[in-house]
């Protein structure tokens, strides 16, 4: 007599993170900050865009093995919302459009190699890679866009207070490197992107200059509302 018995289905785990330390320096670290925080506040009211950064995208149902974390991405078309990891197959099979690594001598192999051939296979439009300090690439920020499924360089141009200019398509944005900082511009609105915390700071120290501007004022006997 044979008996036939129903296994349950093998439960496939995705983590959450590679159990690894992450040691950066000070620089890495703050422009991974800076850039995940500021593209989350551009997009913040487009329900329909999803902007994140060191975060695993699994690719393919079924295998773990198959993940990246790219250091920053947007991907369109999904909804707005914190997740744990990035699973392709449960977001109608959205990829990142635009992908940004904050590079150094010790992530070259993978930035320029491995992760390279992942990005162009999974389809994203725009690679940037931004080298805050300078160890190897030259200039320490440089594009790639995907044409006809191969990476080609996106033009630069140089501002006369020598700023290098990088346009982003997919953004609607431009990246800019002035000496070795780096920034998100708008060029809708002529200004630079900034996170909540720069925001913040910019209204305070406004604030500061008006009230020192009215106290000088009233030393002056001037009232300030009549200016």
């Amino acid at each position: 007599m044979t008996t036939i018995t129903d296994f349950p289905p093998q439960i496939i785990e995705y983590p959450e993170s590679d159990g690894l330390p992450m040691a950066e320096s000070d620089q890495t670290r703050d422009y991974l900050v800076y850039v995940t925080k500021v593209l989350s506040v551009f997009f913040e009211n487009r329900p329909d865009v999803y902007a994140s950064g060191n975060l695993f995208i699994y690719y393919e149902q079924g295998n773990p093995e198959s993940v990246v974390a790219p250091d920053a991405f947007v991907v369109f078309g999904v909804e707005n919302r914190q997740r744990r990891v990035f699973k392709v197959w449960e977001e109608n099979d959205r990829t990142p459009s635009f992908v940004l690594e904050i590079t150094s001598k010790t992530t070259r192999s993978k930035d320029q190699g491995s992760k390279k051939g992942i990005y162009s296979f999974l389809g994203v439009e725009e690679y940037y890679q931004f080298d805050p300090t300078g160890d190897y690439l030259r200039p320490a920020l440089q594009g790639l866009r995907l044409v006809d499924q191969s990476y080609v360089p996106v033009p630069t141009t140089t501002l006369p207070d020598g700023t290098i200019v990088l346009p982003s398509q997919t953004l609607g944005l431009e990246l800019h490197l002035k000496g070795r900082e780096m920034r998100f511009y708008n060029p809708a609105t002529q200004q630079y992107l900034l996170t909540y915390e720069e925001q913040a700071a910019g209204r305070k120290a406004a604030e500061e200059r008006a009230q020192r501007l009215a106290e000088k004022l009233r030393e002056l006997n001037i009232d300030p509302d009549t200016i």
